[in-house]
């Protein structure tokens, strides 16, 4: 089942005969473990990375870090459950450290992401504080590096 999912993580494009291929299982029985995975959301959805910047899309992403007042018997889930049913909301962690909550937010402008920030996350009950951090160019994402320029760096050698 691990070794299924690895395969799908990397490439969820894969049938299930591929799949089967690869792991010398047969092609119904992938077909049935895939199924279950998703039917119990260990598979939670499949997706596609696309470098938005050379399909001449303007988006800005900011990563905002949040301080919030945990709640009794719920901790921070419920402040964490608010923020993240916003749209503009793509990507919600709690994290040790400084800040309680890592939010990755998505916008067209760095004016609308800053009013979001300002009108609708630093309002919600149990903030106390945010710091913005605009992303500017984007190198790895998801294991993936977005423009490789490794080039060959044998020597040449000639007669």
């Amino acid at each position: 089942m691990l070794e299924i999912l690895e395969i799908l993580q990397n490439n969820s494009r894969l049938t299930a005969k591929q799949i089967a291929a690869m792991t010398g299982r047969d092609e119904q029985e992938v077909r049935q473990i895939i199924e279950r995975l998703e039917a119990d959301k260990t598979i939670i959805k499949y997706f596609t990375l696309i470098n938005w910047e050379k399909a001449g899309v303007e988006k800005v992403s900011a990563l905002i870090e949040v301080k919030i007042s945990p709640q009794r018997d719920v901790g921070f889930d419920a402040v964490a459950e608010r923020i993240y049913r916003f749209p503009e909301v793509k990507t919600v962690h709690l994290m040790s450290g400084a800040y309680d909550l890592a939010v990755l937010v998505e916008g067209i402008t760095m004016k609308e992401v800053a009013l979001f920030v300002a009108t609708k996350l630093a309002t919600i009950e149990h903030v106390l504080s945010t710091a913005t951090h605009f992303v500017l160019k984007t190198y790895k994402q998801d294991g993936f590096i977005f423009e490789d320029k490794e080039t060959d760096k044998r020597l040449v050698i000639s007669p």
